[in-house]
């Protein structure tokens, strides 16, 4: 595209339509469960955007590996026109908690090849789901429903927890966990919060579990900071298990924090992607 064309797509964000679709794109993997949590996921996503006056939003899933449809695949079936000033927005979602290789190289990488092979395609991609508040308020339910007594000052105050992640080659990513473990702490009055992370860096949950343990706490528990069943959290329960935690969290899986935080990062993309007011404030997305 020359000089010009691009001065043209710079300039579209005063002409462009509100985005109306969501591709929310996870990891994917060869455990059955774990695309089956997705499509659990974007069906409560479907329902509480209606609540949130999001009527009509096109939602949609795709997968960087190991299953279908791809990234590639669904956005090629996204109706668009071909002048990339008048097409519809499409917002991509990760469906990732931290960001690492896949939301820093591999989506953009991935974007930009469906905008060169689609020219109509217009693509604003969203952060990261995680950290977000409301994910400790999901590994709190999923905590509860483990028979965690989570709403008891006094349990919390006794109980040490380990925040068990995939873990990321990404030193950052894993500085984030490390964050995110702190402050679930700090806010909420646990004994401890340590995280554990599964592969790629230490420590690993079964060494954090020990950790607590040896520390004086009363009890240690397991949150799953996973989005979806499969080998990570089987991984990790089995090692919370072989070092003596007392209870292990399921994966977040389709949770309605879950569900909020996927529209709460589709918004704030949507909005700086929606056209713009006469006094150049954005306008946001509504139903």
């Amino acid at each position: 595209m020359g000089g010009n064309g691009q001065d043209r797509v710079r300039n579209s964000r005063l002409t462009r339509p509100r985005p109306t679709s969501l591709v929310a794109v996870a990891h994917g993997s060869r455990d059955p469960r774990a695309a089956a949590t997705v499509a659990r996921l974007l069906s409560v996503v479907r329902d509480r955007a209606v609540r949130r006056g999001l009527r009509g939003l096109d939602v949609r899933a795709a997968f960087l590996d190991h299953c279908a449809p791809s990234l590639p695949q669904v956005l090629g079936s996204v109706p668009a026109a071909g002048d990339p000033v008048t097409s519809e927005p499409v917002v991509v979602v990760p469906l990732l908690l931290t960001a690492a290789y896949h939301s820093k190289a591999d989506i953009p990488a991935r974007l930009a090849a469906a905008t060169a092979a689609h020219p109509g395609l217009d693509v604003v991609s969203a952060g990261t789901l995680g950290p977000h508040a409301l994910l400790l308020a999901a590994m709190e339910r999923r905590l509860r429903e483990a028979g965690v007594a989570v709403d008891d000052p006094g349990e919390r105050a006794a109980t040490g927890v380990v925040l068990a992640a995939a873990g990321s080659s990404d030193p950052a990513a894993n500085a984030t966990i490390a964050e995110l473990a702190a402050r679930w702490a700090r806010e909420r009055g646990w004994r401890a919060v340590l995280p554990g992370y599964a592969s790629a860096a230490g420590p690993r949950p079964g060494e954090s579990v020990r950790a607590l343990r040896d520390g004086g706490a009363p009890r240690v528990v397991v949150a799953t900071y996973l989005l979806a069943p499969g080998y990570f959290a089987d991984k990790i329960r089995a090692a919370a298990l072989e070092a003596g935690a007392a209870a292990t969290s399921g994966a977040l899986g389709a949770a309605p924090e879950v569900a909020d935080v996927v529209l709460d990062r589709f918004l704030a993309a949507a909005y700086d992607a929606t056209p713009r007011a006469d006094n150049g404030t954005p306008r946001r997305v509504t139903g």
